[in-house]
């Protein structure tokens, strides 16, 4: 999971790129990177937080009306400098590309990209493999001149790069001399948004993202989504030109709405607040059936994630709805944490027990899901050092039982709790007396009840293993485990 954006202005752009990648800091910690340019490229990226790779000094250099940015969270590839998005080539035009998503094939790619068509690989990211391959399709004895000729060549350049790229994909990019350029994979896995706003001459000025948070800051007005197969093209005078150029089935990730959007977010024509708040509903109905004769105290969020679905189970079951842990916001996601120590370490740090709203009551904790299982015993472990008389745990989203390849850090099936584990052998592990996952047409009913979203099926792989795009086997698996195994340990 990444977070990315493109702005094209009538005025400078890196601050409102800044703006952006603040927006949507919760989408990556590890690094984050903008490019601006107007008569070249400017760059500027570094390890960490927005807040921490970004300064006054460094941000007068960003000069330009367009530009893209950048937070990563890597799924592929390894941890240092030379990973950090976006990147950029010289041949042709100069093209600089930022991306959300994760290449199934990029080993493939790779070896075509090296061995055919003899351009060099300075990392081991996907997203590198995919700015050489668009950039080579752009390469032509011919550079066309006007926008409308520059148009026809992006979109066989895409067509040809929805054909043979695999997996998952929300794209961002720079062209010198020729404007913005976004398409988005023909399932649309990964989200990508688009707002205009005004420039007060008469004119527009746009901007593409992974979720429209940052929208109403930079006052742009929602204009919904790119769609799956989409190309978008805005030239240097703000000529947009767009084509769905694939079309296939629309299978935005599920997880986005469980886990990883903003509340505040609509993504893919759906509000992910909606949505939180039917998984809630739908999960307490659940409970009421289950588990007719226990009846908790208080309902305690694991915070900040499940809030929203803990605050509609509570009120449908007629209890009180409790802050029982409270959250340090200054410790980031443990879940997109690069390292399990990590997340282990910062569960203490991150969350602490109220006593007086958990001592001699019978608490039920909602989580948002359950990946690797260790906030999840820790918090229960909490919860009983203080005092709760019973511990009950509800959980918005089914079991996570197989690793994601399409951008969401779920590497081995080893270290997902629900792969190797059944409910019942969970809720002992947990050492919880009741223990309630919500069921897969449940969750997809509270995110597809509402809206004009034309979302055919989600993309359900961590849940139900199959892998939407056709492009997963157990030769496949195998293969990509094995490396993302190898990054982590810097191999």
């Amino acid at each position: 999971m990444c977070g990315i954006a493109g702005i094209y202005s009538h005025k400078p752009v890196a601050a409102e790129l800044y703006d952006s990648i603040i927006h949507l800091q919760h989408r990556g910690q590890d690094a984050a990177g903008i490019m601006t340019y107007d008569d070249r490229m400017h760059k500027e990226k570094g390890m960490g937080l927005a807040k921490e790779v970004f300064n006054k000094t460094n941000m007068e250099l960003l000069t330009g009306n367009i530009g893209i940015s950048h937070n990563r969270y890597p799924t592929h590839g390894g941890f240092s400098h030379g990973e950090v998005q976006p990147f950029w080539t010289s041949v042709p035009y100069g093209i600089a590309l930022a991306h959300n998503g994760n290449l199934t094939n990029y080993q493939e790619l790779a070896e075509e990209i090296t061995n055919k068509d003899s351009r060099y690989l300075n990392t081991n990211s996907d997203s590198e493999v995919l700015l050489h391959y668009f950039a080579d399709l752009l390469h032509t004895n011919n550079p066309p001149e006007d926008s409308e000729e520059f148009f026809y060549l992006l979109c066989s350049a895409v067509t040809k790069i929805f054909k043979h790229v695999k997996g998952a994909y929300s794209v961002v990019s720079l062209v010198i001399g020729k404007g913005l350029v976004v398409f988005r994979d023909p399932q649309g896995i990964r989200p990508l948004v688009k707002g205009e706003r005004s420039n007060g001459n008469g004119g527009k000025d746009y901007i593409f993202a992974s979720e429209n948070t940052m929208f109403y800051a930079l006052g742009y007005e929602p204009k919904g989504t790119v769609l799956p197969g989409e190309l978008i093209y805005v030239d240097e005078a703000g000529n947009v030109f767009n084509k769905r150029l694939v079309k296939k089935s629309f299978n935005p990730c599920i997880f986005e709405y469980v886990y990883f959007a903003r509340p505040d977010a609509t993504l893919n024509d759906v509000s992910v607040y909606r949505s939180r708040l039917r998984m809630g509903q739908n999960l307490s109905e659940a409970w009421k059936k289950k588990y007719p004769k226990k009846t908790p105290d208080i309902v305690i969020p694991a915070p900040s994630t499940a809030n929203t679905a803990a605050l509609s189970f509570a009120h449908e079951l007629g209890v009180r709805y409790s802050e029982g842990l409270y959250k340090n916001t200054f410790i980031g996601r443990t879940f997109i944490m690069p390292g399990q120590d990590e997340r282990k370490k910062s569960v203490k740090y991150k969350l602490v027990p109220q006593e007086l709203e958990i001592r001699d009551k019978k608490v039920l904790i909602l989580d948002d899901s359950i990946v690797r299982g260790n906030t999840s015993r820790e918090i229960v472990r909490m919860l009983k050092d203080f005092g709760a008389k019973e511990v009950y745990f509800a959980v918005a989203c089914p079991p996570v039982k197989s690793p994601c390849f399409y951008g969401v850090d779920m590497p081995t099936k080893e270290e997902l709790i629900a792969g190797n584990m059944n409910e019942n052998e969970i809720e002992n592990y947990l050492d919880v007396d009741a223990l309630l996952y919500q069921k897969i047409d449940d969750l997809v009913e509270a995110v597809t009840r509402k809206g004009d979203h034309h979302i055919d099926t989600p993309c359900m792989a961590c849940l139900d293993g199959n892998y939407i795009a056709n492009d997963i086997d157990d030769d496949k698996i195998a293969q990509m485990e094995a490396m993302r195994v190898n990054d982590r340990n810097g191999k």
